[in-house]
């Protein structure tokens, strides 16, 4: 059992202040406020107590090539030449580097203020795709980087048929993604007996790839294999995916999504960049979690999700870290508010009126976040998993503002993420600023580095 006391905490009720907060086997047991604080009380100081993020969309193996696509080509660059810089990194990972890698990215984003991860995961075979002796290898890779960091973790294993709409045969990099659906089965499976011995917040969910990489048999089949398990897809990134898709099923991706499968609150569509204004409303309307990437939406030239439209109807959003390139809360925040403004000319529109921007942006993605990762979280209410962070006003000179405008300041001003604390389902992984065994992540992680870089 641990205590907490805060001076100021962000509670579902809203700000609070003089905060005793108990937890017990991972859970938020007890809070009181206006309380005094206990001679047994960890004393977070100035710092302010905040809900943690759910990262909905991650790609760990992708941080190991962080800048290595800038290099402009002999022609226009676009999200197409950059997979081909993808497939041909691809060539050079094993086991040992997803293990390391993916350690390395789960302890940056605990550092980053994100308690857990949606990993869509699809790396699952050899080069040229021979299958591990055990079809689930590369998943039980990322299980247990996962819970080696402490951070939590939804496990997504995908399923990779088609190289396009047209169902053309996999080949090159993609060969190492591709099955089946009796081998994504076998791995399924295999995933779900790795997590019986994980933490109880660690959950599997599936996901199909794009409407490219499954038809709508496989996609019917795929959505049935886990009742009541999160469904996660890539959805709209690329103007080119919408006109394929168009072409080949007769309607554009999210419109054809919406009009022939039951999409609800289990599902988690990922970047949602090109949207007429009938599916965005359509999209809002049918619970499900628009999962965007703001950072990396922005460095492949995605596109600019239509937020201020599905904000409007309600729809929930949660923010996930894509390729990695930069794993920063506050970044992908401030960067989807920023996309915004581009795109209106206004400012602040995605906040209420009257009320702090990055509280209401905060708020957002970890509710939307908690939902599309079937995670019992999001925000600091007894029964929830304790799932927090905390960032001190005086580090990030925002001493002596209030709890609304010193977050404000954090999200929109400070210069790094500045969390001083973090804990994942009640876990203390981050502390000072640091997570708790940083040197020997990053450490494996460098060695993993120097290899591929070499053979690149």
């Amino acid at each position: 059992m641990q205590h907490l006391f805060a001076k100021s905490a962000l509670l579902s009720t809203g700000w609070a202040s003089n905060v005793r907060l108990t937890i017990e086997d991972g859970v938020i047991a007890n809070i009181e406020v206006e309380a005094a604080k206990q001679p047994s009380d960890m004393e977070l100081g100035e710092q302010i107590l905040l809900p943690a993020a759910s990262n909905v969309h991650s790609h760990s193996f992708q941080r190991a090539m962080a800048g290595l696509s800038e290099r402009r080509g002999a022609s226009t660059d676009s999200f197409w030449t950059w997979r081909d810089v993808m497939y041909r990194f691809l060539d050079h990972l094993d086991v040992e580097d997803i293990n390391a890698i993916a350690a390395f990215t789960f302890m940056e984003m605990a550092e980053a203020g994100f308690a857990a991860v949606g990993e869509f995961h699809y790396v699952h075979h050899q080069k040229g795709g021979t299958p591990y002796d055990n079809p689930a290898e590369t998943s039980l890779q990322i299980i247990n980087a996962a819970q080696h960091v402490g951070l939590g973790l939804t496990h997504l294993p995908v399923l990779y048929r088609f190289g396009s709409v047209n169902e053309e045969p996999l080949k090159g990099g993609q060969l190492r993604f591709g099955s089946d659906f009796d081998l994504f089965e076998r791995m399924v499976e295999g995933a779900k007996i790795s997590l019986k011995s994980a933490p109880n917040d660690y959950h599997l969910g599936v996901a199909p790839h794009s409407l490219r990489a499954v038809n709508s048999e496989l996609l019917s089949k795929v959505t049935q294999l886990l009742p009541d398990a999160p469904i996660h897809m890539h959805i709209a990134e690329q103007l080119g995916e919408v006109e394929d898709v168009k072409a080949h099923f007769g309607a554009r991706p999210v419109e054809w999504l919406l009009n022939n499968i039951e999409v609800d609150r289990r599902w988690c569509l990922i970047h949602c960049t090109h949207m007429t204004p009938e599916e965005t409303i359509g999209l809002a309307k049918s619970g499900a979690v628009a999962g965007l990437c703001p950072i990396t939406e922005a460095n492949l030239g995605d596109g600019i999700f239509d937020g201020v439209r599905y904000v409007e109807h309600s729809g929930h959003i949660g923010i996930g870290s894509d390729s990695d390139l930069r794993i920063s809360l506050a970044e992908e925040l401030r960067t989807l508010e920023h996309s915004q403004r581009y795109q209106t000319n206004q400012r602040t529109v995605l906040a209420k009126p009257h009320r702090s921007n990055a509280q209401n942006l905060l708020q957002m993605a970890t509710s939307g976040g908690a939902q599309a990762l079937g995670r019992h979280a999001g925000r600091l209410e007894v029964g929830r998993w304790a799932d927090m962070f905390t960032i001190d006003p005086q580090t990030i000179l925002a001493d002596g503002l209030s709890e609304s405008l010193a977050l404000d300041y954090w999200m929109f001003a400070s210069r790094k993420d500045n969390v001083e604390n973090l804990w994942s389902a009640g876990r203390h992984i981050v502390k000072d600023g640091h997570h708790i065994n940083r040197a020997e992540y990053e450490q494996r992680f460098k060695r993993s580095l120097r290899k591929l870089r070499v053979l690149l």
